[in-house]
């Protein structure tokens, strides 16, 4: 979510050192166990490669987004990069993936198909072009990743579904209901959590935007993988950029919740 400029100026001002040092994953992790020690990595993944790619877009023309846009920058860059930094450091301290450093692409650069798993922030501000939907199309098929996260409510919720019917105008949206083995692939997980951004979290409330219930939704390809990964209604951006936040504690259980829902996603995708 865009609200960390809110945020700083709640919060930094009375955090020594700032917030910032806070944000990014060090030696005492609380954002994921308790006591500040290290995880052993679980060797059960030794040989698969994973980096953080987030796909730099274009925004659509929502009403103010000019506005919004020069004082708080593009969507696509929200949370970052802390969050794909500390999720990075999670993902390889936890397990044995081997873990590139995350990096920017954008649907039309060449090296995109060199890496398997690709990250949307705020999609409902998404809109491809017409060049980027055959490209994202392809990169799917071919048993790539395409997750999506942080959009809230009805509003967002359509406007990014006419994006993609633009890329699989004939394969439906179906829910990835409790007992599917992504909940179990890595994390033994009892359901779909709903993230709070740190801006709602703040003001007492796990929603925003008129999304009061967190899905997980997908497109399947041919063999029933979901290519597509739909996080709504829940941000799991803000967990991960947040996670060492320690002037704020009872954050802590939804951080714990981003990484492990997270993992699961990253784990099941490399491995499906």
């Amino acid at each position: 979510m865009r609200l960390r400029a809110w945020i700083a100026m709640l919060t930094v001002l009375a955090i020594a050192g700032g917030v910032e040092a806070q944000r990014v994953l060090g030696q005492n992790e609380t954002g994921f166990q308790q006591g500040g020690t290290q995880p052993t990595a679980d060797p059960r993944l030794a040989g698969l490669e994973w980096t953080f790619v987030r796909v730099k877009y274009a925004a659509n023309s929502i009403t103010g987004r000019r506005f919004r846009m020069q004082y708080w920058g593009e969507p696509w860059a929200t949370d970052g990069p802390a969050a794909e930094q500390n999720l990075s450091r999670r993902v390889r301290s936890t397990t044995a993936i081997q873990v590139g450093d995350p990096i920017v692409l954008g649907l039309e650069d060449p090296t995109l198909w060199q890496y398997p798993w690709i990250y949307f922030v705020e999609p409902g501000n998404l809109e491809l072009t017409a060049q980027e939907v055959p490209i994202l199309r392809e990169f799917l098929l071919r048993g790539g990743t395409a997750v999506f996260d942080d959009f809230h409510g009805p509003y967002e919720w359509e406007s990014l579904v006419a994006q993609l019917k633009r890329v699989f105008p004939d394969r439906p949206i179906v829910e990835i209901e409790r007992g599917h083995p992504l909940y179990s692939c890595f994390y033994k997980l009892d359901g779909y959590p709903q993230v709070p951004g740190i801006g709602s979290f703040m003001q007492g409330r796990m929603w925003e935007k008129g999304g009061f219930v967190a899905h997980l939704r997908a497109i399947m390809d041919d063999r029933e993988r979901p290519m597509v990964m739909i996080n709504w209604n829940t941000d799991m951006g803000d967990g991960w950029e947040w996670s060492n936040a320690e002037d704020l504690p009872g954050y802590v259980r939804h951080t714990r919740e981003a990484y492990r829902i997270g993992i699961n996603e990253i784990v099941y995708s490399l491995t499906h």
